[in-house]
This record gives structure tokens, C-alpha cells and sequence, in this order.
């Protein structure tokens, strides 16, 4: 949520990144042969590690066959031969070992190579694809034997629901429990949807926007706090927070993958008069206190995007052009108003400030994939607790990022 995007990532995405290099002759790693991506290359010997972690080493004698396909290719039908000196560091190749080998070092029989350039030129592609043709929110309602979705997508007054049409040919898939990269995600029935999860679809949109015939569609369950930073341990990249709803401390891992952000004051002043639907210049308008206003935690306030999609938000152009583009903050649209804070490490993160994230489900430990400091006014707004579940899904990165996986 899109959605890698790793990441949508949203996201990314991350990102936010997605495993688009799946082609079915890839994907199986059995005995005799591994998936990885070359991460050294020293005379004809190459070391590849791979996605599981493991790295082996392999000779390339000039005996082998060296083949690139494009990602996404089926099969070896337009694969072209290449040379061991076309292959670089960073490009995804199955390696099959010659079973007569008998060396220290395994040797090659066949390698299929998919450069990372063109891996990295199929991802923008991709992205693209979801910002042009893809939207998301949290899911209301699903109706497995139509197939029917119905989203409830943007924030404060500009909230609508979208309804979702999925067919035989959708590409159904869902994120793994505990990860926050798109790549992970798995192939899911319709019926392992449920309401509350978030969800990004791409597809033909209608004219108005309000449904959406999906070609894909990635969805999880995800947890939304808000709460007040406990103590910061960069070192181990964790931070703990109270969250604000349950009054329990949680401990929170930041990864690569996590988008954290901070919000300017007035940024967030006026983020907060938007979702109240005030003007652009007011003050957020709740009156309930910090302790009032946090969202509730658990999976029934969900996220996603990184999804998929990076910078494609469901509710991207809503504030457009009101009160004059708001001073240059994306036309005031909520998603391109988070777009443009300011990125932070976890050491600038300090005791005691407010902080709003989005995280894999837990009970005491979990995975961020967005959080938001400065956010002290929209604490105050009831319409922010969905604010970085569709962000994160479809605007502003995290897992993501959005690139189809197929």
C-alpha cells in the first residue's frame, strides 16, 4: 500500500518496493539452484545473497549459460544471451549449479539475469501506474460473493466512500503479518478481507471517482496510535511511547523502511483547521485534550501503501485550489501537505512530544511504518485518526510503495 513500494510504503514507501521481477520460473528456489541479487563479483566468481538471507558463492565458467529477461517476463522465449561481464552488482539473477561440479566452489550451469536498472525503470513504471489508476482508504464493508469493497477514503469533510469492483482476473493480495514491505505480500481471498483493514486498488476509475473496477488490489490490517514519546533508543532504533487510548507503553522498532516526518507548526495548525473544516489560517477546533482526541489503537483503525502508491493518495486534489493553494503546501490537500514535511531520523525524536504513527499489529511491540511528530494540533481534530492510514497507503510512501507484484 502499493501498493513497496517497500515502502504503500505506503511506504515505501519506502516506499517503499515491490517484487516485480515475478516471473513464475523465478520465483522457486529448490535444490540446485537459488534466487538472489549479486552482491560481489571477483574475477568469474559471483556472491549472491538471497532473499532469505543466505549468500553463496559461484564460479562462471565460460560453459555457462548467462540469459537476461526484462521483470515480469513468463518465460526464456525472448530472453537474450549476455555475457559474464554484462552482469553487475545489484542485478537479480537465478543461478542453477551443474551437478558435476565437484570444486570447493559450486559452478554455474545457467544464470538468468534481470539487471537492476531495469528493475528499477519497472518500479517507477509501476508507481506511475497506481498514482494515475489507483485510490484507497479503509475498508467498510466486503462483500465476498459479488466481489464488492466499499472504502471509506479521505479525511474530515472531504470523507467518501468508494466502492470497489473485484473480478476473477483481480490480483488479490494481502501483507504478511508483522512486515511492512510490499514485496512480502502474499496472494489472499476476498474473504481474508475485512473491515477496518486498509486497502489500495488499482484499476478503471468512473468519471466521478466514487468506483473502481480493480486490476489489483493489496490490503492489511494495521494499527493506529497516537500517544506521547516515553524514552528514544537509536542505538537499537526502537522508541517506546504511551499510547494515549490504552495508557500502555509500547515499544515501537524503526526500520529502513519506516517514513518518519515532522510537521511544521503551521503546517499543522492549518492541517488540523482543514480536517476540521475550518480555514486554512485557524486553529484546530477540537475541544477535547491530547487524551481526548487519540485514536484508538487496534486493528480496527487500520493502515496501509505504501501502500502501496508513492504520492498517489486517495485524497490527493481535494483541497485543491482552495484559499490560494495554501500558501504553496500542495493546495492544502492533506496527503501532499504530509508529502512535504520534513523528513527525521529517530534521534530527533525527544521525551515527552506527541508523536502519530502507523505500525504493524501488536500488543506491546511493532514495526513502524509512518510516524508523525509536530503533531500536537491535529490531536485535537476527532477527523486525524484516518489521516495516516490513507496517507500511508496511498501518499506519502511506507511498504509500498506500489508497485505491482505480478
Amino acid at each position: 500500500m502499493a501498493f513497496r513500494s517497500r515502502k504503500p510504503g505506503f511506504l515505501p514507501l519506502a516506499l517503499l518496493a515491490a517484487m516485480i521481477l515475478a516471473a513464475p520460473f523465478l520465483c522457486a528456489q529448490a535444490a540446485g539452484r537459488f534466487l538472489g541479487t549479486i552482491t560481489a563479483i571477483s574475477g568469474t566468481t559471483l556472491t549472491v545473497k538471497t532473499d532469505a538471507g543466505e549468500v553463496h558463492q559461484v564460479e562462471v565458467p565460460a560453459s555457462a549459460t548467462l540469459k537476461r529477461v526484462e521483470p515480469g517476463q513468463k518465460d526464456l522465449s525472448s530472453a537474450t544471451t549476455i555475457q559474464f561481464s554484462d552482469l553487475s552488482t545489484g542485478d537479480r539473477v537465478l543461478v542453477r549449479i551443474d551437478p558435476g561440479s565437484t570444486g570447493a566452489t559450486a559452478q554455474a550451469a545457467m544464470i538468468v539475469a534481470i539487471k537492476q536498472a531495469d528493475v528499477a525503470a519497472k518500479q517507477q513504471q509501476e508507481r506511475e501506474e497506481w498514482q494515475r489508476n489507483g485510490l484507497g482508504g479503509l475498508v467498510k464493508s466486503v462483500d465476498a460473493a459479488s466481489g464488492v469493497i466499499v472504502l471509506t477514503a479521505g479525511a474530515g469533510p472531504t470523507t467518501r466512500t468508494v466502492t470497489i469492483h473485484t473480478t476473477k482476473s483481480t490480483v488479490l493480495k494481502r501483507y504478511a503479518p508483522g512486515s511492512v514491505r510490499f514485496d512480502d505480500a502474499q496472494p489472499a481471498p476476498i474473504d481474508a478481507i475485512h473491515a477496518g483493514d486498509q486497502l489500495r486498488a488499482r484499476g478503471q476509475k468512473s468519471a466521478d471517482g466514487s468506483e473502481l473496477t480493480a486490476d489489483a488490489v493489496v490490503s492489511g490490517s494495521f494499527r493506529n496510535i497516537s500517544g506521547t514519546v516515553t524514552s528514544v533508543d537509536a542505538a537499537n532504533s526502537t522508541l517506546v511511547v504511551k499510547d494515549l487510548a490504552s495508557k500502555k507503553q509500547v515499544t515501537v522498532q524503526v526500520t529502513h523502511d519506516s517514513q518518519m516526518r515532522r510537521l511544521p507548526e503551521r503546517m499543522a495548525q492549518m492541517l488540523a483547521a482543514r480536517l476540521n473544516g475550518g480555514a486554512a489560517g485557524g486553529q484546530g477546533r477540537g475541544n477535547g485534550g491530547v487524551q481526548q482526541a487519540g485514536a484508538p489503537s487496534g486493528p480496527g483503525n487500520a493502515r496501509l501503501d505504501q501502500q502501496p502508491g508513492n504520492g498517489g493518495g486517495s485524497g490527493r486534489g481535494q483541497w485543491a485550489g482552495q484559499n490560494g493553494g495554501a500558501g504553496g503546501l500542495g493546495g492544502g490537500d492533506p496527503q501532499q501537505m504530509l508529502n512535504r514535511a520534513p523528513a527525521i531520523q529517530l534521534s530527533d525524536l525527544q521525551k515527552g512530544e506527541a508523536v502519530m504513527l502507523v505500525s504493524t499489529e501488536g500488543t506491546s511491540e511493532m514495526t513502524a511504518i509512518t510516524l508523525l511528530a509536530g503533531v500536537e494540533p491535529l490531536l485535537q481534530a476527532p477527523a486525524s485518526q484516518n489521516l495516516l492510514s490513507n496517507w500511508s497507503m496511498g501518499g506519502g510512501g511506507g511498504a509500498e510503495a506500489g508497485a505491482d507484484a505480478q
